[in-house]
């Protein structure tokens, strides 16, 4: 691996730039700037993207009253920030590691400054859509260029892994609590001020950024593969728009697996493209290394579990136990705190136990707690929930924290930002899988359950098939003891959906667990 400076190099007069033994273009931020301040610097700007990623659910009704949405609108109103994003990591990564990671990044905090400001006072669907796609592409200059600049500034192994404990706690923090401050500002303002609060936070961090910062840059031979970064971008989002629809009830149409299919063409394109060249806009060797692809995998299933558990879990707190939104992010909050405290201790564990103990033993104790989680019911075990959030909020955390660390530190510093992007791509399409994969087994599952109710007619329980929200609409127009009895059978297939992919969640966390194995032993300490 190569060699990195810190950003505590001091720039010598008239020698802006300076270029490491190993390779690696280095230009100093501000004077005697300490790595542990940049990675607050970094931690702030992860923590904006983290939030605005979920602090806009919670806002979708008064979006709804307020704009006056078609159903089509409002889905690309959720869905376009993370789709974009998901689709550009690659080629902001690989191009901030071709013209600056610092640059990049300083970029991206004044899209998104731009962007909040148009999405907060939007007056029309179409400025809000555009708005949020404008996020996801700040969004996409920013995760990646954080990761690959702590790459940077960090080269000792053992303070790269307390410094990546830090970086993803505060990433667990961001996405849990942007329903809590989403729901906090919409009781006293409008739904605009979910990204106004976005605008002063960057405001401070792009000066921050422009003094604190070091400048890197990997190695510059060759041309930037402009073409490949567009194969990239347009193969990833044809693959992340199919897999986020394949859960809906347009599965198998053809605008789910045209877009699907295009995007895996092209994709497909990339790699033979990027195989062939002399200077590839990613190098894809680093696949054949058993660390790398190995952590690369274990993401993607434990971001399948932890999204799709989410989602499901949310939904029952609510529709199921009856809970409010605040009563439900409360809820949720122990395995937020757990995945904190894990991140925190992270170094020490790794260090301890080695990457390979480390991911395996996360990944069993992740299916443990899904497991455990089958005894809920219909009715409310708060200590069963608290114990099952928090080993799951431990386990999950402690598995991606040690395949971000194994990845990290398998990728040589040149291409960082590549890496980078490569793990962030991971992690979103992990998200996208496990909301289409456990939300297609659920409503497999809990669809037969409805369907055919006595006293209900065949129309509405085809209906009610579709989601229990949508049961319990059903249920109050046809009223009366048939509507109770659709009501009551449910919430039964819910709670046995829920559980049948509960089960299929453990068995690929298990899988996981298994894969992990081919990760090495140990660690080496100091500089690479």
């Amino acid at each position: 691996m190569s060699g990195t400076t810190t950003a505590g190099t001091r720039r010598s007069s008239g020698v802006p730039r300076q270029r490491s033994r190993y390779g690696l273009s280095v230009r100093g931020g501000g004077a005697g700037a300490s790595r542990w301040t940049v990675l607050v610097v970094l931690c702030v700007s992860l923590l904006l993207v983290a939030v605005d990623a979920t602090v806009l659910h919670i806002a979708v009704p008064a979006v709804s009253e307020d704009l006056r949405p078609s159903a089509i609108q409002l889905l690309w109103i959720v869905d376009v920030y993370p789709l974009v994003c998901a689709s550009l990591l690659i080629l902001f990564g690989t191009l901030g590691d071709r013209v600056g990671r610092r640059r990049v990044l300083l970029l991206g905090y004044a899209l998104f400054g731009v962007a909040s400001a148009l999405a907060a006072l939007a007056t029309a669907p179409e400025v809000l859509i555009a708005a949020r796609a404008l996020l996801g592409v700040g969004g996409a200059m920013i995760m990646p260029a954080t990761l690959s600049i702590l790459r940077q500034v960090f080269p000792d192994r053992q303070e790269r892994a307390l410094a990546i404990g830090v970086w993803s706690a505060v990433a667990a923090v961001g996405a849990a609590v942007g329903p809590l401050v989403g729901g906090l500002l919409l009781e006293h303002f409008w739904w605009g001020s979910v990204f106004l609060i976005n605008i002063p936070l960057m405001a401070l961090v792009l000066p921050a950024g422009w003094w604190l910062l070091p400048e890197s840059t990997g190695d510059r031979n060759g041309p930037w593969d402009v073409v490949g970064a567009l194969m990239a971008a347009f193969g990833l989002f044809g693959v992340v728009y199919g897999v986020k629809r394949i859960g809906g009830a347009e599965a198998l149409s053809l605008t789910t697996l045209v877009p699907g299919a295009l995007g895996a063409a092209l994709l497909i394109l990339f790699v033979r493209r990027q195989r062939r060249r002399t200077h590839p806009l990613v190098d894809l060797t680093m696949f054949a290394r058993p660390a790398f692809g190995t952590s690369v995998g274990c993401i993607v299933l434990a971001m399948l579990a932890l999204v799709g558990l989410e989602l499901i879990a949310a939904q029952y707190l609510q529709l199921v136990l009856g809970l409010t939104p605040l009563e439900t992010g409360l809820r949720l909050l122990p395995l937020t705190l757990a995945a904190m405290a894990a991140g925190l201790a992270g170094s020490h564990v790794l260090r301890r136990f080695g990457p390979r103990a480390m991911v395996s033993a996360g990944f069993v104790l992740t299916a443990m707690a899904v497991l455990s989680l089958t005894v809920m019911g219909d009715r409310d075990r708060p200590c069963v929930l608290v114990v099952g959030f928090v080993l799951l909020g431990f386990g999950l955390e402690t598995t991606l924290f040690g395949a971000y660390e194994s990845m990290l530190s398998e990728s040589p510093a040149e291409s960082a930002g590549g890496s980078a992007a490569i793990g962030e791509t991971s992690y979103q399409l992990g998200a996208g899988i496990g909301i289409a994969l456990l939300g297609s087994v659920m409503n497999a599952a809990y669809a037969p359950g409805v369907a055919d109710v006595p006293g209900v007619p065949s129309a509405a329980g085809r209906a009610a098939s579709h989601s229990l929200g949508e049961a319990y609409q059903v249920a109050d127009r046809v009223g009366g003891p048939a509507g109770a009895a659709l009501r009551g059978a449910a919430r039964e297939s819910f709670v046995y959906g829920m559980h049948v992919a509960l089960a299929v969640s453990a068995a690929l966390l298990l899988l996981g667990a298994l894969a992990a194995l081919r990760l090495p032993r140990g660690t080496e300490s100091g500089t690479p």
